[in-house]
C-alpha cells in the first residue's frame, strides 16, 4: 500500500479514526531530508501493509494538523494509535531506523 497524502479536512478521519496505527509524516517540497526519507517511507508502507498506515501531511498545503500536534520542524514524524500520539520523531534516519522505530511504537 503507497503513502496516503492527507489533508487538514481529511486528518481526522485518516489518522485520528484509524482502525490501525498511522504513522504521519509531516513534509515540505522544498524540505531536502523529507526528499530523502520518502522512497523508505513507501517501502515500509507496502512491507508493513495491514501493520501500520502511513500517511504524507505536506504543512505548507495543511498548516492546522501540524499546528494542533506541536511540529516545529520537518521531517517530523508521529505515529497515532487510537487516535492519540504515542511516538514522534524529528529529522531524517535510514530505512532500517525507520522501521525499529515504528515497529517499537506499535
Amino acid at each position: 500500500m503507497a503513502t496516503v497524502a492527507v489533508t487538514d479536512d481529511t486528518f481526522d478521519a485518516e489518522v485520528k479514526n484509524s482502525d490501525i496505527p498511522v504513522l504521519v509524516d509531516f513534509w515540505a517540497e522544498w524540505c531536502g531530508p523529507c526528499k530523502q526519507i520518502g522512497p523508505s517511507l513507501e517501502e515500509l508502507s507496502d512491507e508493513m501493509n495491514g501493520r501500520v498506515k502511513i500517511v504524507k501531511v505536506n504543512v505548507d498545503e495543511n498548516p492546522n494538523s501540524p499546528a494542533q500536534v506541536g511540529v516545529r520542524g520537518i521531517p517530523a514524524l508521529f505515529i497515532f494509535k487510537d487516535g492519540q500520539v504515542v511516538s514522534n520523531l524529528a529529522g531524517a534516519r535510514p530505512k532500517a531506523a525507520l522501521q525499529s522505530w515504528i515497529e517499537e511504537s506499535l
